[in-house]
């Protein structure tokens, strides 16, 4: 059979034809190609817009579940809450000590009956506190000699007297003795009787030992 050749121009129109569907087709592939790639993205972000929202959990006196954890746990609280409590305990310790201070203080304040017995009692205390010897029994027996228990016996018949020094008070003793043995808190007054004891012990215990040991004029 003869072989049969198309016109040129037909042979034209055919694959321009061909050519065209295929193109078409093409065209209609990349457009639902692109329909894809755009809607993925829109389906995405309309199911995360209609997505429900996280909500935290709260406990039960309207706190985030974790802080209420934490309080249940023994973890550590805000530093504003620790600070308010280490200031509170301060506070009260500071105030039991204050109590405590003035307690001590009642009981180191005694109170001494204005008399010779009383006189006696709190002299000995504050010798005792400086170190000063002396008894009880050592400074009656020399006070109810010297001025039968008078603070303001006055000797003005002696030497002292007659030098214009005379001996005062309860254990008779000289302006310039008393202002050199005169003990660091008791009054600065000749006459006053626990100034006026002390200052005679302490005269006595440097130059006789103690007043325990004085017996007669000293």
């Amino acid at each position: 059979m003869p072989s049969f050749t198309l016109p040129r121009a037909v042979r034209m129109t055919r694959i321009t034809r061909t050519h065209k569907v295929a193109v078409a087709v093409l065209a209609a592939a990349g457009a639902t190609s692109g329909l894809a790639l755009t809607s993925a993205p829109d389906t995405a972000q309309a199911a995360s817009e209609h997505a429900p929202a996280a909500v935290k959990p709260v406990s039960a006196n309207g706190l985030p579940a974790k802080k209420a954890d934490d309080a249940k746990t023994g973890r550590p609280v805000t530093a504003s809450v620790a600070d308010h409590i280490k200031v509170t305990a301060v506070a009260k310790q500071h105030t039991a000590q204050q109590a405590a201070n003035r307690s001590t203080e009642r009981k180191a304040v005694k109170d001494y009956p204005n008399n010779l017995d009383g006189w006696i009692r709190e002299a000995l205390d504050i010798m005792h506190a400086k170190g000063i010897p002396g008894s009880y029994e050592g400074l009656h027996r020399n006070i109810m000699r010297e001025s039968s228990g008078n603070p303001n016996a006055v000797n003005d018949w002696d030497i002292n007297a007659i030098n214009g020094i005379p001996s005062k008070g309860l254990l008779q003793v000289i302006q310039p003795t008393f202002d050199r043995y005169h003990v660091a808190g008791t009054a600065n007054k000749l006459t006053d009787p626990v100034a006026n004891i002390t200052a005679a012990a302490n005269y006595a215990a440097d130059r006789y030992g103690s007043i325990d040991n004085v017996n007669s004029a000293y």
